[in-house]
């Protein structure tokens, strides 16, 4: 029995999370793997209710729990999965983008991964006023960076395909810190001869996500490019909509859907489920590496592949075009098992 921490959101949050908790029950009904789901409220509903982003018992239900599943936050989100992400050393920012079919994808056949270093660069929030002028720390250290693209290799050497790892940064005008960064990843790659290695500035790493973003398979970055370059690679595959996001440390992880709350359809019940049940499957991934438990794999495997049948079908939620609610979407997903 593994134990979910759900945090149910913002906005379309409580909706995603019930489609979640939907298909979690089904698994939980149909299939050899269960699960104990305790949902919890965090961002701008617990803000106005107890007067922080992160109640004190949503925190320590999320550290008690085997992992954490969290719906998009509105506008308290730095408040809260910023927090979660250092307090719980969740280092790594995982977000796959993969083209799935009648999602306006740019190309068929992209499937690649965004390794992005979670916890330093600009987002420490390390700022400061001068007269005239504000200035931020960059902090980029050896060993974040070490295990970051340590992470990078072994994503690369488990997925089918490219083996390839591509380090983006700009030393060229950054020459210190991201100096630093192309340093160690360099370094690393040599432990991981199966694996080919090449670098890119962010720059052309950008343009080539829309004019060649077949050729990609795993890029490890910086906290501040993988933000911007993970949104892009999202729309390269027809949207946020289907992409989901792991933050992932040593012992403990978090998934979440990439997108945010969404206000101006929330309580409609037409919004696009599918990156938060994608994220389920990461997250049936984890479990299933971090516990040995193949059948957690087997079950990743099978929620991925209803989520295909049900898109390769023609069939969407309002929001994207199509003509199903958010339920009648999951229940789609949810035949198909």
């Amino acid at each position: 029995m593994y134990k979910i921490s759900l945090i149910t959101g913002d906005g379309i949050g409580p909706e995603l999370s019930e489609s979640v908790v939907s298909v979690l029950d089904t698994i939980h009904d149909k299939l050899d793997v269960k699960f104990d789901i305790q949902k919890l409220l965090a961002g701008d509903i617990a803000l106005k209710q107890y007067g922080k982003a992160l109640p004190d018992q949503t925190l320590d239900a999320i550290k008690k729990s085997d992992v954490c599943m969290k719906a998009p936050v509105g506008e308290s989100a730095a408040d809260v999965i910023v927090v979660l992400r250092r307090m719980l050393d969740l280092y790594a920012n995982i977000r796959p983008a993969k083209s799935y079919p009648g999602m306006n994808a740019l190309k068929d056949g992209i499937d690649m991964v965004i390794v992005r270093e979670n916890t330093e660069d600009l987002y420490t929030g390390q700022e400061f006023e001068v007269p005239g002028a504000a200035v931020a720390f960059r902090i980029i250290s050896e060993k974040a960076s070490e295990k970051i693209a340590k992470y990078a290799f072994e994503t690369a050497k488990l997925r089918n395909g490219k083996k390839r790892v591509t380090c983006v940064h700009k030393s060229n005008v950054m020459r210190k810190t991201d100096g630093l960064f192309s340093r160690v990843c360099t370094e690393v790659s040599r432990s991981y001869p199966d694996v080919s290695f090449d670098q890119m500035y962010v720059d052309a790493c950008a343009m080539n996500l829309i004019r060649r973003p077949e050729t990609f398979d795993v890029i490890v970055t910086t906290n501040l490019f993988g933000d911007i370059l993970s949104d892009e690679s999202s729309e390269v595959v027809g949207g946020l909509g289907m992409a989901p996001a792991a933050n992932i440390g040593d012992n403990f992880a978090l998934f979440e859907p990439v997108h945010g709350a969404a206000f101006d359809i929330a309580g409609k019940g037409i919004a696009n489920p599918s990156s938060f049940i994608l994220s389920a499957k990461m997250m049936l991934e984890w479990l299933g590496k971090k516990h040995n438990d193949s059948k957690c794999f087997d079950v990743a495997k099978k929620l991925e592949s209803a989520v295909y049948g049900v898109v390769n079908k023609g069939i969407k939620t309002q929001d994207i075009g199509g003509t199903k609610t958010t339920s009648e979407f999951t229940k789609e997903i949810i035949s198909l098992f």
